[in-house]
C-alpha cells in the first residue's frame, strides 16, 4: 500500500525546496561579505573588497537581498 501525494504535499516539498535554494544563495553571499572583510583587515589574500566603500556597499546589497529572500 503506498500513500498517494496531495497537491498541498507537493507544494509543501516544492516551497520547503526553494527555501533551501534561498538560504543557500544568502549563505554564498554572506561568505564573500566576510572574506572581502577579512582581506581589508589584512587576514586574506584573494578576492574580496579594494576599499571600504565598496565593502559598505557590498554589506548593504546583501542585507537588502537577505531581506528580500527571507520576507519577500
Amino acid at each position: 500500500m503506498s500513500a498517494k501525494l496531495t497537491k498541498s504535499d507537493i507544494k509543501k516539498t516544492i516551497a520547503m525546496a526553494i527555501a533551501g535554494a534561498f538560504g543557500f544563495i544568502i549563505a554564498l553571499l554572506w561568505k564573500d561579505v566576510v572574506i572581502g572583510l577579512m582581506k581589508l583587515a589584512g587576514i586574506w589574500q584573494d578576492g574580496g573588497y579594494e576599499n571600504w566603500n565598496a565593502a559598505a556597499i557590498g554589506i548593504v546589497v546583501v542585507l537588502v537581498i537577505t531581506i528580500i529572500c527571507v520576507f519577500g
